[in-house]
């Protein structure tokens, strides 16, 4: 689910707070249907969750496990873009 870099920009975005289809949309540049179908995706993986606020779906990172994970995964692609040792 990670592997697309709109899903992983999603993710960052979604780890640090709510937000909708056209903030989503608006910050990483590509059109809502696009997001949206990112997010039901995010969804039946379980990543993500939702709640309604009005009319309009907010989406969230579900749990502090998958906002560790994403850092964690993040923080690897950093050591082999650096090349930085690995660690445990």
């Amino acid at each position: 689910m990670l592997a697309d870099p709109t899903r992983l920009r999603i993710m960052w975005l979604l780890s640090g707070g709510e937000y909708d289809v056209g903030t989503l949309a608006a910050a990483v540049g590509i059109a809502r249907p696009a997001v949206s179908q990112h997010l039901a995706k995010l969804r039946l993986a379980g990543l993500v969750a939702t709640r309604r606020d009005g009319r309009r779906a907010v989406y969230r990172v579900r749990g502090g496990h998958v906002r560790r994970m994403l850092g964690e995964a993040l923080e690897a692609a950093g050591h082999q873009v650096s090349g930085a040792p690995e660690h445990d």
